[in-house]
């Protein structure tokens, strides 16, 4: 089983079809911890009307991250995330939702937003009804969304060896789209000595339960299927440490 399921791998990868790749259902068994069951439909949202605009919020796993959904596409594929007012140079929306009192991180998704609070005693309440608004009056502005890169599929390098082009896509095609079901997204940042490396962004940032779909959910798919890989661990941008760092030393400054 094992050795058709890397044949079916290495030929996606060579033909890169347009055509969704469903791996054996057998990977329900081995993913314990990990949220791969789809919400039901109206499960933890509420809704608020922002002018013309019907605005969804979604719980995520983690409390201190709230998903928004405006009911049309935000990016429309591919992700995007804006750790710090700093990284929002691109995106006028990410800046206006930065100036809400209380909105730490932004991340935008195909078809949602990720809002992260700065602590779990800031209440959602006034948020919630600051960020719609924003949504709501940048969607009637008609202003592009972004004007930087957006982080789509793990792109296939010519330099890639099999190993890391099966990690690619199974990353792509069955990892990453749960996780966005979750408001977040998983960024390949690398493999090393049966390491594999990952940057987890949106609402997987600070998340109690990250190190849960580390191990439990991702690594254990990846290692059924890709042997040859050892371990998963959670890296992080060196410029996303400095701005954490920022962020920390402002806030407790403020609490002085």
């Amino acid at each position: 089983m094992s050795a058709h399921i890397r044949w079916g791998l290495q030929r996606l990868i060579r033909a890169r079809s347009k055509t969704l790749f469903r791996l054996p259902d057998r990977s329900q068994t081995t993913v314990s911890g990990f949220r791969w069951v789809q919400r039901q439909p109206g499960a933890g949202a509420t809704f608020f009307s922002a002018r013309n605009l019907s605005i969804q919020t979604q719980d995520t796993p983690n409390p201190r991250s709230l998903k928004f959904l405006p009911g049309k596409p935000v990016l429309g594929s591919g992700t995007l995330d804006f750790p710090s007012p700093n990284s929002a140079g691109s995106s006028s929306l990410a800046r206006e939702l930065f100036e809400i009192e209380g909105v730490k991180s932004v991340f935008f998704g195909p078809d949602f937003i990720t809002i992260t609070k700065t602590d779990e005693d800031v209440e959602w309440t006034d948020i919630k009804r600051h960020v719609s608004d924003a949504i709501s009056k940048f969607f009637e502005s008609g202003d592009p969304i972004t004007t930087g890169a957006v982080h789509h599929e793990s792109s296939l390098s010519e330099d890639d060896d099999d190993i890391v082009s099966m990690i690619k896509e199974l990353l792509d095609t069955r990892i990453r789209p749960t996780v966005q079901e979750d408001g977040g997204d998983v960024i390949f940042k690398g493999f090393e000595n049966g390491t594999v490396k990952l940057k987890l962004v949106g609402s997987c940032t600070g998340c109690p339960s990250s190190t849960v779909t580390l191990k439990n959910g991702i690594q254990n798919m990846l290692q059924f299927y890709i042997p040859e890989v050892d371990n998963v661990e959670q890296v992080e941008d060196e410029v996303d440490d400095i701005n954490a760092k920022v962020f920390a030393d402002v806030e407790r400054k403020l609490q002085e």
